[in-house]
């Protein structure tokens, strides 16, 4: 498909863009801990206006620095010290045709690092207490990053209702940051009226209980976000961008923002000089489900309807985000239903997708597999990164592999065609090596195939990778096991060993009972692979499952998805044993395809291996499906009719018609071990070296071809 309309220019006001495309702002922890931008921030937006986008909003930047900020490493824009390091970076983003705003922002009751420090958090009014659920999923790890919500004297957030001075002073200092912006190079600004902020908790009626001329109507709620819009205008000239950042609902909110308020809103800053309304949505982000339905939300063209509105009632131009699809934004734009496409995810996973959609090569962009890595990382204070490019955020260091000489001729063999093992291919390849890949499975993928029944957008990463190596020219054996005789023969100068994990059920009592299986099993029952798990089934299901292996229907992941909600070699009670990530995402797959289904875990965390906001949303869809998970489970044991265990010194049982046994996973460098024993150089990678998700194996392949190109050089 092509892509004109998306592909064709516009305006922002007084500012001509290349093409529809932006890159909306996301924080990303890359500033330096004195609010300056330096090296890596730089590099890293560069690389993005490198990629062909026409515009960068680069991420939230506080306007009243130290204060006001939401992250250990905001930018700063309170000071002109600050004018240096980002003239720097908006030169190397220009330099591409690539124009930059700033988003200018007082984060309110979300400044985090003013709780640390124990300042004074401005309000409109004092919030409503409310709990958090997130707080239960945080792994112990990720609770020694969490924000010490107590601040230094325990007593928490100290909040001082704002008053006539404060608002005064503020939007002051919202206009000399834009100034300073406008002094620094920017093309532009984009004030943040939402997801939480200070001028977001203005406009929403469920937190400004006001009774003064800022509270009460829609217009008085909107009266701050019109004197800033107001003051930025007056500071920098008529004909200087200003876009506007506004939430069209609060989801999970009681009295929250709603589509007629956010109306009304977008009119008065368009009169008030706003040149574009970016329209986005937040939610009550104490429910672990509501960060993916706002503001990133989980269901692609989230608030393409939105946006329609908007557009219908303004006269300036509107940004729709929201995970919408190129093809679903070439129609809209075409059609007048919004003017610009606003990138995040998809943007962190391949900086170049603005220039592969102008060029007809569509196909070859990298895909988000919405895993919420990136803003996981944020929510425990550490710097953003993204499961599917490992390059990003390290765009600041040498890329060794742009050095094509160091690696030519290099005869490189990769055992395993998972993410890991596809990932170093793909990248030795791109180096100059001559890379022979072998996989004992008769496709591609590893385990995320199986992840990706649960989970459709792990298929399109195992997808774009085996096109890629296509592309390349990698040679691909699948269905082969090859063994140390066969390698040392090809005497190649180095293996990468991507064998994946190690998975044997541990020693439960009753695991070789026939209505047991164990993750291989059930791996083999569904896509092929291992047969042992046909034999414990009856005689027409394993008639079933050897039609549909022999028909090489269990080859499409696709195919499997789809027949199996109409059939499936397990039972109506499914008891999983392992609330890990296999065992979650399988729960995913099965109560989805109307299975009940009980989650018995040892551990007192589920599904740890999951970015924080995944985990919190596949855990909230499972308790809302009645899938009971059981944690701290210890006794466990199989029986014929279900699942026995002990909890708080009290034994249950779980009737089961299946009892599928997700445990076991541990890192397999056997075969490493034999190369190195019989003299082949080889380097091991991905599960094989440590149990981990899909960013552990795409990272883990980064790392060692960087290092064998170092070591080649």
């Amino acid at each position: 498909m092509s892509f004109p309309t998306l592909s064709s220019p516009s305006k922002i006001g007084s500012l001509t863009l290349k093409n529809r495309f932006i890159m909306t702002a996301m924080g990303s922890n890359y500033a330096e801990s004195d609010g300056t931008c330096a090296e890596r921030i730089a590099a890293y937006y560069e690389e993005r206006a490198r990629g062909g986008t026409a515009l960068i909003v680069m991420e939230t930047s506080s306007i009243a620095w130290p204060e006001a900020c939401s992250m250990p490493n905001m930018v700063g824009l309170s000071d002109d010290r600050f004018i240096p390091g980002l003239s720097a970076l908006v030169a190397r983003v220009q330099r591409y045709d690539c124009a930059i705003a700033a988003q200018i922002n007082h984060s309110g009751k979300v400044s985090q690092e003013d709780v640390v420090e124990g300042r004074p958090i401005l309000v409109p009014s004092l919030p409503p207490k409310t709990g958090s659920g997130m707080f239960r999923l945080l792994t112990d790890g990720e609770i020694q990053h969490f924000i010490k919500s107590g601040g230094p004297d325990g007593k928490g957030p100290r909040y001082k209702v704002m008053n006539q001075r404060d608002i005064t002073r503020i939007t002051e200092q919202f206009a000399d940051a834009a100034e300073r912006c406008q002094r620094a190079g920017f093309d532009a600004v984009e004030i943040h009226g939402g997801h939480g902020y200070l001028l977001a908790s203005f406009l929403s009626p469920a937190i400004n209980k006001r009774d003064d001329e800022y509270g009460g109507s829609v217009e008085n709620r909107a009266r701050f976000l019109v004197e800033v819009i107001r003051a930025v205008k007056e500071k920098c000239g008529r004909d200087y961008p200003v876009m506007v950042r506004l939430d069209a609902h609060e989801y999970r909110v009681d009295n929250g923002i709603e589509i007629d308020d956010f109306l009304t809103t977008a009119k008065l800053a368009e009169g008030a000089g706003a040149d574009l309304i970016d329209v986005s949505a937040y939610g009550n982000i104490g429910v672990g489900i509501a960060f993916t339905e706002a503001p990133l939300p989980h269901q692609p063209d989230a608030y393409k309807d939105f946006a329609q509105r908007a557009k219908q009632a303004l006269s300036i131009p509107v940004m729709a985000v929201g995970r919408i699809e190129l093809e679903s934004a070439e129609r809209a734009i075409s059609r007048g239903q919004y003017d610009f496409l606003g990138l995040g995810r998809k943007i962190l996973a391949d900086p170049a997708v603005a220039q592969k959609v102008t060029s007809n090569q569509a196909n070859t962009i990298r895909p988000c597999i919405y895993c919420y890595i990136c803003v996981s990382q944020i929510f425990i204070n550490q710097p953003m990164l993204c499961a599917v490019n490992a390059d990003m955020g390290q765009e600041h260091l040498p890329l060794i592999a742009t050095d094509r000489q160091s690696a030519l001729g290099k005869r490189i063999i990769v055992v395993g065609g998972g993410p890991g093992g596809m990932e170093a291919a793909r990248r030795l390849s791109e180096a100059g090596c001559s890379v022979s890949l072998y996989e004992q499975a008769p496709d591609l993928g590893g385990t995320a195939r199986i992840a990706a029944l649960a989970y459709e957008p792990n298929g399109r990463l195992i997808d774009w990778q085996a096109r890629e190596l296509k592309r390349l020219g990698v040679t691909i054996h699948t269905g082969t096991r090859i063994t140390i005789d066969a390698i040392k023969a090809l005497k190649p100068d180095h293996v990468v060993v991507a064998t994946g994990a190690r998975r044997e059920a541990p020693d439960i009592a009753g695991k070789d009972a026939r209505n047991v299986f164990d993750g291989e099993e059930m791996r083999g029952l569904l896509l092929g692979g291992s047969t042992s798990g046909a034999s414990k089934l009856n005689v027409l299901n394993r008639l079933v499952v050897t039609i549909g292996r022999w028909m090489g229907a269990t080859r499409s992941i696709k195919l499997v998805r789809e027949f199996s909600r109409l059939w499936m070699p397990v039972g109506q009670r499914v008891t999983i044993i392992g609330g890990g990530l296999v065992g979650i995402e399988l729960a995913e797959f099965l109560v989805e395809r109307g299975r009940e289904v009980t989650v018995v875990d040892p551990e007192k965390k589920l599904a740890p291996e999951l970015s924080i906001v995944r985990r919190a949303r596949v855990l909230h869809e499972l308790e809302e499906h009645g899938c009971e998970m059981i944690r701290n489970a210890q006794a466990i044991r199989c029986e014929p009719n279900g699942v026995r265990y002990q909890s708080n010194e009290q034994e249950t049982f779980v009737s089961a018609d299946t009892i599928i046994i997700a445990l076991g996973a541990e890192a397999n460098p056997s075969f490493a071990d034999d190369l190195t024993a019989h003299g082949v150089k080889s380097s091991v990678i991905g599960d094989a070296a440590a149990v981990g998700y899909i960013d552990g194996a795409i990272h883990s392949a980064r790392a060692l071809c960087q290092q064998l190109l170092s070591q080649w050089q």
